[in-house]
């Protein structure tokens, strides 16, 4: 008898296959030593389209609004239909008695396995891999220890309700908008807040108004004074002078303390991503799948997780994995470790924190490509630095009197660097502390000669637009304060899931990544602010599209029904479906002037930019550069604004770091004519 073993991915298929003993190759599948291991390629089974359920939906139409199947369909993909019939053969086959899911050990990959084993009618007994490395070790431990696959009938409901709930919200409110506004305006559970939280700070920023304000500063014996912020430059400008003619201060009080700023915790991957994107200019979607490859590779433990701690059990084993790490970090941890730092089992949820493996010290840096050796000595880096010491520092407040006028004074000594020693190329962040350092000891009641004075003028600043990394982190926190604290899951989206919504707002024109060299911003477009003016609060909160995700979690426990969450999300979308009323005067919203980036080559009229590309203002004119390009996508390069307005003005542009899709050498490219295909 044997046991049919399916995986998310070929690659994960070949890894269990060879520990295993499956090594004999057949059409689709492995076979050896009483298992067969095959795999399905995404998602084999996906949710039936409206026009399956009645043919009426292939038109859009409001009156046919809302949608809201009673008995769900899918359907096998077409570019995947001969896997899918292999799996299925593989299910009916007598010898055949259990069937094992070794897809992610997640939400998603529990959803992938059991459309698959649902749609083929399989009623074999369903056996669970649930494993944090892909490591031969953890391979071996995981099958000796296979769980019943009734453990995750939970998990399966949520990601049902999951897949679900974003259909009947996509689906209804996409096309709802679409028929109104006559264009297409795609709208998605977690997506349209997360697009409304880049509109937000996109307004804040365009509506704000710089002010001056004037602070005094006082050079008393290399120490400097700084006084409260003035509005008036006037009353600063006496309160200086004032200063200068005493030409003393009186110490009102002058505290020492040491103190200690504690190492990072480890790793989750949202937390990866966002240093990943502020260190090396990585996009959310690179750094998952980066380490998704070092995963598969047995280089670091499972990447979807949402913990940032270690289970007691692995304690023992961090300094055996710290010696090996070391190596590859090229540094060194600080000679006193705390390992108990990065231990604490009630913080870790479905898989620990991601570290590297024991495997890493067998592996080639040179023969890893870029992106996925600067990732995996990130996450090397991170486990030094969470079980070093801490950074240990003397903090000296003053606070001073001239003629009744309050000043201060902050500064910092570093006694031991600690942890912060560990990885010290790294570039400072722009809002670490930059206090000035203080060596003289101060006692209250001490009088210091006043050297100079100075009115210093400075302006209030606006929020700047997200970066990768920022919006992630407003993503994680987003409708924070209206969950409980208990609550282990806020925010929108998951870590598993937050890079895919980033890059479908990109890809559907409703933000556009802006910027030079590794710092991009995610600027709403034209067409991303429309859309968020028209949709109302109940689809754009953030508040309530972080509370069901919180709801999907308690169904993953049990604790919350699965027919309520989705009677909520159909009575949300029925409501809004009855309710909801145009928008006055959208028509001149929906429709943005276009700014010009050069001339058109072939009749000289104004090139404009669109969501697909760079088109001729004129009609007649069918000059166009699109985005979606043939030449840019063989030199894994984007058509950007940038490279088009060059293109426009010089007829040529300089493209560098070009990278070949199929020898994946980079080289530097010195010229490149302007087309209309």
């Amino acid at each position: 008898m044997a046991n049919l073993v399916i995986t998310e991915k070929p690659s994960v298929a070949q890894s269990i296959a060879r520990v295993i003993g499956a090594t004999t190759k057949c059409d689709g599948y492995l076979e050896g030593s009483g298992y067969l291991v095959s795999w399905c390629v995404g998602h084999l089974v996906e949710l039936a389209k409206p026009e399956e359920y009645d043919g009426k939906y292939e038109h859009w139409n409001k009156d046919d609004l809302p949608i809201i199947p009673c008995d769900w369909r899918y359907q096998v993909s077409i570019g995947t239909k001969k896997q899918y019939l292999i799996l299925k053969e593989l299910m009916e086959r007598e010898d055949v008695e259990c069937v094992t899911n070794a897809c992610d050990a997640g939400r998603e990959g529990e959803l992938i396995f059991r459309l698959v084993y649902d749609k083929a009618r399989c009623k074999k007994p369903i056996k669970r891999l649930w494993i944090s490395s892909m490591e031969d070790e953890a391979i071996i431990n995981g099958f000796e220890n296979l769980k019943d696959g009734i453990e995750y009938e939970a998990l399966y409901e949520a990601a049902l309700c999951r897949e679900r709930a974003d259909w009947i919200v996509g689906i209804n409110a996409t096309r709802l908008f679409s028929t109104l506004y006559g264009q297409t305006l795609n709208v998605g559970r977690v997506m349209t807040p997360t697009l409304a939280l880049a509109v937000e700070r996109e307004a804040a920023i365009k509506g704000f108004k710089p002010e001056s304000f004037y602070t005094v500063l006082l050079n008393c014996d290399g120490i400097v004074l700084s006084s409260d912020r003035f509005d008036e430059r006037e009353k600063a400008e006496v309160i200086a002078d004032e200063c200068g003619l005493i030409g003393q201060v009186l110490i009102v009080d002058a505290t020492k303390k040491e103190k200690q700023e504690k190492a990072p915790a480890l790793f989750d991957l949202t937390n990866l991503q966002r240093e990943a994107n502020r260190r090396l200019g990585y996009t959310a979607q690179q750094t998952l799948d980066y380490t998704q490859s070092l995963y598969e590779k047995k280089l670091v433990s499972y990447p979807r997780t949402d913990s940032r701690y270690l289970i007691e059990d692995m304690e023992n084993t961090v300094p055996w994995l710290i010696a090996k790490v070391e190596k590859i970090a090229n540094c060194e941890m600080t000679s006193q470790s705390n390992i108990k730092a990065v231990i604490n089992g009630k913080k870790v949820t479905d898989h620990h924190a991601i570290i590297p493996t024991g495997s890493v010290d067998k592996a080639n840096l040179d023969e890893l490509p870029a992106g996925e050796r600067e990732i995996l000595k990130l996450v090397a880096i991170r486990l030094l630095e969470a079980v070093s010491s801490p950074c240990r520092y003397v903090e000296t407040v003053i606070d001073a009197d001239c003629n009744g006028h309050q000043f201060k004074a902050k500064g910092k000594q570093i006694i031991d660097l600690g942890w912060k020693v560990i990885a010290p190329s790294k570039k400072a962040d722009k809002d670490e502390d930059s206090d000035q350092e203080i060596n003289v000891r101060i006692n209250a009641g001490e009088k210091l000669k006043i050297n100079s004075t100075e009115c210093k003028e400075g302006k209030t600043t606006a929020p700047k637009s997200f970066t990768e990394d920022t919006l992630l982190s407003a993503m994680e926190k987003a409708g924070a304060d209206e969950i409980p604290d208990e609550a282990e899951r806020k925010g929108l989206g998951t870590p598993a899931t937050r890079a895919g919504i980033i890059e479908k707002l990109v890809r559907t024109g409703f933000v556009e990544r802006r910027g030079d060299k590794k710092t991009k911003y995610l600027v709403p477009t034209h067409k991303g602010e429309a859309l968020i003016t028209v949709i109302p609060e109940a689809i754009q909160s953030a508040s309530m599209t972080a509370e069901w995700e919180q709801k999907l979690l308690e169904i993953e426990r049990g604790n919350y029904s699965s027919e309520q969450f989705m009677n909520e999300i159909a009575e949300l979308i029925t409501t809004l479906a009855d309710t909801y009323e145009v928008i006055p005067d959208a028509e001149v919203l929906m429709h943005p002037v276009y700014m010009p980036l050069g001339k058109c080559p072939r009749c000289g009229a104004d090139v404009v930019e669109k969501s697909k590309g760079f088109f001729c203002s004129s009609k007649e004119c069918k000059f166009a550069l699109w985005k979606d390009n043939r030449f840019f996508d063989s030199l894994s390069k984007k058509l950007t604004k940038q490279i088009a307005e060059q293109l426009l003005k010089n007829g040529k542009v300089k493209l560098k770091k070009c990278r070949s899709v199929k020898t994946g050498k980079t080289y530097d490219l010195s010229r490149s004519k302007a087309g209309d295909d």
